[in-house]
């Protein structure tokens, strides 16, 4: 089943019309409605006519979250504040929060997408949706929300946190679909354990997985901890929020929903615009959004689009698993590391936790890189030669995924902090003044 099979399993080349006619429109909404956007355009010398082809969309400027910054609060919004419904942000961590502005026309827009998902998730309309996403300004539990009450669902909206009641929920409740954050799912995973209930009390079939990068082991313990099928799911407050794309069974890339978002992959140096499977930053156009069009958005993801059709049956493009971001790179003695890289040499040893932390120092004049990662009950009670010889191979795996020699540190069980939203990964404390 495909929720929606004639906007999924479209014809590539009327999809291809149907792209550049919203397009057209799309710019034509900003470049008339949104001051950021006339100037932008004017200073590029791009008017909405300009845009004959889908090609053409590379004549427009890249927008960045600087940007969205800058326009804080309301400057981005295309409508009379009076068609703006609902209204979400980022957290504004690193400097001014990203605002988003929805009219009821994107809400039906974003319940489409969503709906979209839960159906590639293997929905149906009898089921129960444990959704452990964080509601409030944060897009997730609002986006899951809104698609399980167009596809028909039930939607627990249990929110993030309070893990002995979800695991009250998920058992009393027999919830079939469970949406949260990967490394929170992998707590859940870890506390089911803890409390004694078994995967056969339970009833869940997926999960909805995304706002952090995940890597495919770590999906694997998500599967085996839960006996669940693990999916990625992508959004981004700027763009729309959770449902931009969406894996489906064959967990075979993620499916952007291109009828509504329009991608394209750069060098994130250069700007260059690359082919499909070749590896880059992910820029997004949105379609038919009205209270805020985005042109160009330079999300600073590094993935590539896929060539080829998927099993499923659905034409929508297809996105490869998101494996850093641009602007969350380290650069350690030389060398260019993702923090993916190194959980994806963690979760090849036995004995030990997937909870990490990478800490990055600079004592002197070189970077020096500590992991610490906790050992598995079994393990910390070992003697301290087996935990050697664990550290050992952690570092020997670290060293084979990146070049780079690390310290590694064994912790205790349950040491490290949990994140019931988007795990913290990497502390850099070097200076760069």
């Amino acid at each position: 089943m495909v929720w929606n099979k004639e906007a999924e399993c479209m014809n590539k080349e009327a999809k291809k019309e149907l792209q550049l006619k919203r397009l057209q429109e799309t710019v034509k909404l900003a470049y008339e409605n949104v001051p950021f956007y006339t100037k932008k355009l004017d200073d590029a010398g791009v008017k909405p006519e300009d845009i004959k082809t889908l090609e053409d969309i590379e004549k427009i400027p890249f927008t960045t979250k600087d940007d969205l910054r800058a326009a804080y609060p309301f400057g981005l919004f295309a409508v009379p504040d009076d068609e703006i419904v609902e209204i979400h942000s980022s957290s504004g961590t690193t400097g001014k929060p990203t605002v988003s502005g929805y009219t009821k026309h994107d809400l039906d827009v974003w319940a489409e997408i969503t709906a979209r998902g839960l159906d590639m998730a293997g929905a149906k309309k009898n089921y129960i949706i444990q959704n452990a996403y964080g509601y409030g300004l944060f897009t997730g539990g609002f986006g899951i929300h809104h698609g399980g009450y167009k596809f028909g669902a039930t939607v627990v909206p249990i929110s993030a946190g309070n893990t002995a009641r979800q695991l009250q929920i998920m058992k009393d409740f027999q919830c079939d679909i469970l949406t949260c954050t990967p490394s929170y799912a992998m707590y859940l995973g870890e506390s089911l354990e803890k409390a004694g209930i078994g995967i056969d009390e339970i009833n869940l079939k997926a999960g909805i997985f995304g706002a952090e990068m995940w890597t495919e082991e770590m999906r694997q313990k998500i599967e085996a901890s839960l006996g669940i099928k693990a999916l990625n799911i992508y959004g981004l407050t700027e763009i729309m929020g959770p449902g931009v794309a969406q894996e489906c069974m064959e967990q075979d890339g993620i499916h952007i929903s291109d009828d509504h978002f329009y991608p394209e992959i750069i060098n994130p140096k250069t700007g260059e615009t690359l082919g499909f499977d070749e590896k880059g930053e992910l820029v997004l156009t949105t379609l038919t959004r009205e209270g805020m069009p985005i042109l160009r958005f330079r999300t600073k993801d590094i993935t590539s689009l896929m060539s080829g059709d998927c099993a499923c049956g659905r034409t929508t493009v297809r996105m490869r698993r998101i494996t850093g971001r641009s602007d969350d790179m380290l650069k350690i003695r030389g060398v260019m590391v993702f923090p993916s890289q190194i959980e994806k040499a963690l979760l090849t040893v036995e004995g030990i936790s997937p909870n990490y932390l990478i800490i990055v120092t600079r004592p002197e004049i070189l970077d020096e890189v500590e992991v610490k990662v906790e050992a598995s009950r079994e393990l910390f009670s070992d003697e301290m030669k087996e935990m050697e010889k664990v550290e050992k191979r952690i570092v020997d795996a670290i060293r084979g995924e990146t070049g780079l020699r690390v310290d590694v540190t064994l912790c205790e069980p349950e040491s490290l902090p949990r994140s019931e939203g988007k795990a913290v990964r990497v502390i850099d404390e070097r200076n760069f003044d």
